[in-house]
């Protein structure tokens, strides 16, 4: 029994560090790979209705959004406070759409042209004559796959 018993107490090995570089990569690119990055900065409010009726969108990769909506309070002042439109990162009339979706689709590869959809994200308080404008110039350039957003009525007990 005496090969079995350990005499003298040795202190334990340090912890090997080798592979620490690697496990810090893999977590940075599981984060790259796992988040995403707001593709917009919201320059009106935006809330949108609710609706009990609503399905999901497949492929966001092929949407494009037209927010519509009073702007926000520090752009009050310049924009005032009646309903906008707001094309990716800027203002605009209901004459920039015609160029806002020729530039979505030359964007798209020529494949997924015909699947491209048009999200409208109109604040509840809206009135219908600018999403009317905007429906109009819509059709005038052929985008009529139209998505209105909305969110799910939630159900109190």
């Amino acid at each position: 029994m005496s090969k079995f018993r350990k005499e003298d107490s040795k202190e334990l090995p340090p912890i090997s560090t080798a592979s620490l570089p690697d496990i810090v990569f893999m977590i940075l690119f599981f984060f790259m790979v796992s988040t995403t990055m707001r593709e917009q900065e919201l320059l009106v409010k935006v809330t949108v209705p609710q609706a009990t009726e609503l399905t999901k969108l497949e492929k966001k990769s092929l949407v494009s959004y037209i927010y519509i909506g009073t702007p926000q309070r520090q752009y009050q002042a310049k924009m005032g406070s009646a309903s906008r439109i707001q094309l990716n990162d800027k203002f605009a009339t209901v004459d920039d759409i015609p160029v806002f979706i020729t530039a979505e689709r030359e964007a798209r590869d020529e494949a997924e042209r015909p699947f491209m959809i048009t999200s409208l994200k109109v604040d509840e308080f809206t009135e219908m004559g600018i999403v009317q404008d905007v429906k109009q110039e819509l059709r005038k350039m052929a985008a009529l796959h139209i998505n209105y957003s909305a969110r799910k009525v939630v159900e109190r007990e």
